[in-house]
């Protein structure tokens, strides 16, 4: 690590204090693993800007290496009950992951920080630079004898000295660790660390930015490991929880994975799965919610359950979206909280309403037919809303949106968009004229005025196969990026019929100015729930992965209470 520091590598420094985590972790030192685990998420926050200058294939080894241990650190402070500290790491893990889909994330002032080092974990930080400092002066030196091809006698007995004086140092650093000194401070932190949490500078500024929304809102996220689920929140003026579920992640991801089927299918019986996953995520921390008169939950999910929509979840009575607003999370410290001001909405919507195209993306062959009931989608949506402008089909492309978009508050897509794992280059938005707008160009847009971009035809998880989730929020992401304030997606293709239904709700709650985003969202799905509301049965985002589509479905009349036709559309960024 000495020579890292020397040679101005910041990024091996990183990694130099993450394996010694590791190892004090392996060594039963937790305490001190924590210590050096958290200097290492220092100073990877301090470099984020230069990670962009790394070849693609360095950052991918890089930031994943990264965000194993900021998992492990994650892991050990819960089990230490040091949760607001955990809570910030879970975070920077959510912009880690991030930079690591998408490859752009900026560090700001939050991020850039860290986390907290207490006065004891600085002094051992500073006694352990103490003991580095001689061969951190020998680190070019050494370095640039190893470059050499050939060596004189000369050069080979100065890398052999040099090599000697390391030995000593990481003696010397092996018997600091072990010393009665360090015994002592990390005996100091295990009895005061979980009530210095409460005093730290982010858990004040985060009470603080929470309670500038003025609303009953708790901040929840997960974290899934190997041997269990951990659940983390953050209750309205309250210190943050921790609860830990005995569950392997291959059982948690196979029930993610049976709810997402029954999800999709509206003649499932699904409440029997929704409510085997409520009482793992929900029921833990069921009465916290209560007892604090919860009206909004900030979501961030981890892995795949970004799969499945946490109000689809259910207590045996009613559906988790009857009880809660819901908005997910893409990563707090990415994301502004401040309340917005109400103002009349100018809508820009387009829809893809007849033809067929063909599309080729990294392999896969789509199919994509036009969506009947995009048109009156749109048309209501005009209706409920004075103005809005309406671009259908030929009219809804590229040159369209982007020359009208800054000038307005809320852009309504009714079209195909497939979100697929890998790069954000293979993610699409379809345009009526057959080109598309992949999520890396979004990246470059500039859309400080726009409140709301709704894709009300998304689909996810192509074949049925789960990855990490980070392309759906890689898309919120993209947007946020923009300086747009919240975006609405589907997790899976849904009832063309059952989503005019939906956004003719939400817009007409929205219409006013005066409900934000997660309230229109979440009575327009109560109305779903309780209004048996009648549909046709066409399909919405009728994606393919094979060629030969045979057209639409029959013209059914379904009852849209299922959640398959109100659960699938969730709120990314802030939109309470």
């Amino acid at each position: 690590m000495a020579i890292f520091r020397e040679i101005g590598n910041r990024n091996g420094e990183g990694l130099s204090l993450s394996n010694i985590g590791l190892t004090l972790e392996k060594q039963q030192q937790p305490e001190l693993a924590i210590v050096f685990y958290k200097q290492s998420v220092n100073i990877r926050e301090g470099i984020r800007e230069d990670l962009r200058k790394l070849p693609r294939e360095q950052q991918a080894s890089y930031t994943q290496t990264v965000a194993d241990s900021y998992r492990a650190l994650a892991s050990l402070l819960l089990e230490k009950n040091r949760v607001m500290e955990a809570l910030q790491i879970l975070d920077l893990l959510k912009v880690q992951e991030l930079q690591d889909y998408v490859r752009n994330v900026q560090g700001n002032e939050r991020t850039v920080k860290g986390i907290e080092l207490f006065p004891q974990e600085q002094k051992i930080i500073q006694n352990y630079t103490a003991i580095q400092a001689p061969v951190i002066r020998l680190g070019t030196e050494l370095a640039d004898l190893r470059k050499l091809q050939t060596r004189t006698p000369t050069q080979q007995q100065r890398i052999q000295e040099i090599e000697k004086i390391q030995a000593q140092t990481n003696q010397q650093m092996s018997e600091f660790l072990k010393s009665p000194a360090v015994v002592a401070l990390s005996q100091q932190i295990q009895q005061t660390a979980p009530q210095q949490n409460l005093t730290l500078s982010a858990y004040k500024d985060l009470q603080t930015r929470l309670n500038r929304l003025g609303k009953r809102i708790a901040l929840f996220y997960t974290l899934v490991l190997d041997d269990r689920l951990e659940l983390v929140l953050l209750p309205p003026g309250k210190p943050p929880i921790r609860r830990s579920v005995a569950i392997k992640r291959t059982e948690l991801e196979k029930m993610i994975q049976t709810f997402r089927q029954d999800l999709q299918d509206p003649s499932s019986q699904v409440k029997e799965t929704a409510q085997k996953l409520y009482k793992q995520l929900i029921k833990p921390i069921e009465s916290e919610l209560q007892q604090a008169d919860v009206q909004s939950i900030i979501y961030a999910p981890d892995g795949q359950m970004r799969y499945i929509p946490l109000a689809a979840l259910y207590d045996g009575k009613k559906w988790l979206t009857e009880r809660y607003q819901i908005n997910y999370l893409t990563a707090l410290a990415l994301t502004k909280l401040e309340p917005e001001s109400t103002h009349d909405p100018r809508v820009l919507a387009g829809a893809f309403t007849q033809g067929n195209y063909n599309v080729q993306v990294a392999g896969q062959n789509f199919n994509f037919q036009g969506l009947p009931f995009a048109k009156t989608e749109v048309e209501g949506l005009g209706a409920a809303i004075p103005n809005t402008t309406k671009l259908f089909d030929k009219a809804f492309n590229r040159d369209a949106i982007l020359s009208k978009i800054k000038n307005y508050s809320i852009v309504h897509m009714a079209t195909h968009a497939v979100f697929v794992k890998g790069a954000p280059e293979n993610s699409f938005i379809l345009m009526g004229d057959g080109n598309r707008i992949n999520l890396k160009e979004i990246e470059e847009w500039k859309l400080p005025d726009v409140t709301l971009v709704v894709l009300s035809a998304c689909q996810t998880a192509l074949g049925g196969e789960l990855g990490n989730g980070l392309e759906i929020l890689g898309f919120g992401y993209q947007l946020q990026r923009t300086g747009v304030r919240a975006s609405i997606a589907s997790l899976w293709e849904v009832s063309d019929g059952g989503t005019q239904t939906l956004m003719d709700a939400l817009y007409a709650r929205l219409k006013s100015g005066k409900m934000t985003k997660a309230e229109a969202l979440h009575e327009a799905q109560i109305s779903l729930i309780t209004g048996k509301n009648q549909s046709s049965g066409e399909t919405r985002s009728s994606v393919r992965l094979t060629p030969g589509n045979s057209g639409q479905n029959a013209t059914i009349s379904r009852d849209l209470s299922h959640p398959y036709y109100w659960s699938p559309f969730i709120l990314i960024g802030n939109g309470l």
